[in-house]
């Protein structure tokens, strides 16, 4: 297996890196490729130091089985053809090919087989606030048909990228020395904070990030399922959290909620509110599930369920579900 990263140096590229070296893909060769500030750069695998190349229209994806990339909507659309003309099958992270119908949507834990169909050699990987939403609206789904759901995500600066987590850094630095606090990634301060704004906002009063999660919900679980958000930045460095109500056909007990989320993979329950355990992104940054807890019912509505999860938005959210995306691939396309 030849991998390939595109958009090495940026914090999901950084976590791609990561996750190769902690699971055990049967990559052959590793290559890197970033823009022209990142070509020459250095980057060490597995005991070895891989030189990133810049990414150019070339041939140098001839021999590339599967390429990670992320290096934003931009890049991965001008530079797709050359990814994929030889065969290269493109684990797009960027929202750049999401809702294109011959695009497959994917989050392994809820329709994997969707990758198997990948018309033009590319997959799109989803927004990291619906990747842990439907994670667990998945074990409900298996319970009893979803109808509508209502959620406020508590977003952190990661979901910025480098950029964002830095802001929030150079922040609290300022604040502690006294310094006035620059704002340059986000629409207002974010220390001591929370921006109800994600994405620039659209025609209906939502925002494209509140709007993805709508969107990319129906495609992914190949389901009618209507959902409402507000997606909202939070002064968190790492890790999404999300508050999530969800109404179901027939009404769904939290204990048998509770129940199929410890039998479901990808899943942790933490949800033990007389001892004050429920999943928080503080302690959560670094882990692979999605953890859920608060699991209660909905008082204003009978067939309805509420309950808490958080996820890593790097790993989960962006890295590690592509990462699982190709691990699946290459058990069932390229090991056949």
């Amino acid at each position: 297996m030849k991998i390939a990263i595109v958009g090495v140096s940026g914090a999901v590229g950084q976590e791609f890196l990561k996750i190769l070296e902690e699971r055990n893909l049967p990559i052959d060769e590793l290559v890197l490729f970033g823009s022209v500030r990142s070509a020459g750069a250095k980057f060490n695998f597995k005991g070895k130091q891989i030189t990133v190349k810049e990414l150019k229209h070339d041939d140098s994806f001839k021999d590339i089985d599967i390429a990670l990339t992320s290096a934003g909507g931009s890049a991965s659309l001008e530079f797709a053809e050359t990814i994929t003309k030889y065969g290269a099958i493109m684990i797009d992270n960027s929202s750049a090919f999401r809702m294109d119908e011959n695009v497959p949507l994917v989050v392994p834990e809820v329709n994997k087989k969707d990758a198997l169909n990948a018309p033009k050699n590319i997959i799109a990987n989803p927004n990291c606030t619906t990747i842990q939403m439907v994670v667990a609206l998945q074990v409900l789904e298996n319970i009893s048909h979803i109808t509508k759901v209502h959620v406020s995500t508590y977003q952190s600066a990661s979901g910025a990228g480098a950029m964002g987590m830095a802001e929030l850094e150079q922040q609290i630095a300022d604040y502690a020395a006294g310094n006035e606090l620059k704002v340059e990634k986000f629409s207002h301060q974010l220390l001591c904070n929370v921006i109800p704004h994600i994405d620039v906002f659209t025609e209906n009063g939502y925002t494209k990030e509140e709007m993805k999660m709508y969107n990319e919900t129906r495609k992914i679980m190949h389901s009618d399922i209507k959902v409402s958000a507000t997606t909202v930045r939070v002064p968190v460095m790492r890790a999404h959290s999300e508050a999530v109500w969800a109404e179901t056909e027939k009404p769904v007990s939290p204990q048998e909620f509770r129940e199929a989320c410890e039998n479901f993979k990808g899943i942790t329950l933490v949800d033990n509110p007389e001892n004050n355990e429920y999943p928080m992104p503080f302690d959560l940054a670094g882990k692979d599930d999605v953890f859920v807890g608060r699991i209660r019912e909905d008082l204003t509505n009978l067939n309805g369920i509420s309950f808490w999860c958080v996820s890593d938005q790097i790993r989960k959210g962006a890295a590690l579900n592509a990462v699982q995306i190709a691990e699946y691939l290459i058990a069932e396309k390229f090991g056949k």
